[in-house]
């Protein structure tokens, strides 16, 4: 998966499609960095074809020969469900309407792993710990539509993205007051989640699931009113339902250091992260992260850092397409070529 057999012809389409927004970029050689980032909502396209016409190579006046585009979903197969997007990407029949030759779909979570590697300290802010341990393991979580994971190994002298759907495991009480929250919480087919806490319907779920425990009314119906409310300290019930959350997201970030030993560091991405630092500071976050015996005394040294560049995941894309023998991506499967 090295060399020639990797390399990309310029020039090179990035995306990063979640949710609710995609990013697109384009890379048009290998000295000049990527373009102007185009955003689009992703309710605003039928099919991401569209989006890639009309918003990047029409705007643009470009005709890419490569893609390289990151999915919220497993890819598997010759149509890519998107899992909190109606579109489905096809890349055979993206092919023949974009005209792009040479098309790879990877998890939207390989793409913020990498980014990890693209990125600079003027793009992190650190939530404690110690210094990262050089080519130790590192993973990414980001709360968003839904709740991505991924992990970064270093081995061989290459970085290898591990994706996988980390956000749908099992999450559950631990102090009493939880145990009445969660009470309360809506389940998906009989069970809590990662998702149903950690990400914007998750937030949502919580504040209600929090008014519900202590016989209140909700009052706030969306994501970004509730943690306003919560920073601003206008909404007693929106502040312990961020702090819950904050809480539950230092566990989980905790649990998925200890499968990698990532003392490469922890990396929260995403735009609920960036928006919530002051309260990931305030100490539960820390605290439930390093809240692991037999091994809170490592799990302390561990840096942790929200990713603050909205546009990480397309700088993760171009550094691997500029250099792919830098990277173990698995290709088998997820690359089309014509």
């Amino acid at each position: 998966m090295t060399g020639e057999a990797e390399a990309f012809e310029f020039p090179i389409l990035l995306g990063d499609v979640g949710g609710t927004n995609a990013r697109f970029a384009v890379v048009s050689d290998a000295r000049s960095g990527m373009g102007a980032p185009q955003i689009v909502q992703t309710a605003e396209f039928r099919t991401i074809d569209d989006a890639i016409r009309t918003a990047v190579l029409e705007r643009l006046g470009v005709t890419a020969r490569s893609a390289v585009i990151a999915v919220a979903g497993p890819v598997d197969g010759d149509a890519i469900a998107l899992t909190n997007c109606p579109w489905v990407v096809r890349p055979r029949e993206m092919s023949r309407s974009t005209g792009i030759a040479d098309i790879v779909v990877l998890n939207d979570f390989e793409a913020q792993a990498l980014a990890v590697l693209a990125l600079g300290e003027d793009s992190l802010e650190k939530i404690g710990g110690d210094e990262p341990v050089p080519n130790a393991a590192r993973v990414v979580l980001g709360p968003g539509t839904g709740l991505g994971v991924a992990g970064l190994v270093h081995s061989r002298g290459i970085w290898i993205p591990v994706p996988g759907e980390g956000g749908h495991m099992d999450i559950g009480p631990r102090s009493r007051r939880d145990v009445d929250i969660f009470a309360h919480l809506e389940p998906i087919e009989g069970r809590i989640s990662g998702e149903q806490i950690l990400c914007g319907r998750g937030l949502v779920n919580a504040y209600r699931a929090v008014a519900a425990a202590d016989g209140k009314v909700p009052r706030l119906t969306g994501p970004a009113a509730i943690t306003g409310a919560a920073l601003d300290g206008s909404d007693e019930i929106a502040a312990e339902a961020l702090s819950f959350f904050v809480t539950c997201l230092g566990r989980t970030a905790g649990d998925v250091a200890l499968v990698f030993k990532s003392r490469g560091g922890v990396f929260l991405s995403g735009g609920i992260a960036q928006k919530i630092v002051p309260a990931l500071k305030a100490g539960n976050f820390r605290a439930a992260f390093n809240d692991k015996a037999p091994h809170s005394a490592m799990m302390a040294t561990i840096p942790v850092y929200v990713i603050t560049d909205a546009l990480g995941a397309l700088a993760g894309l171009a550094a691997y397409a500029c250099s792919p023998e830098r990277f173990g991506v698995e290709t088998e499967g997820r690359r089309w070529r014509r």
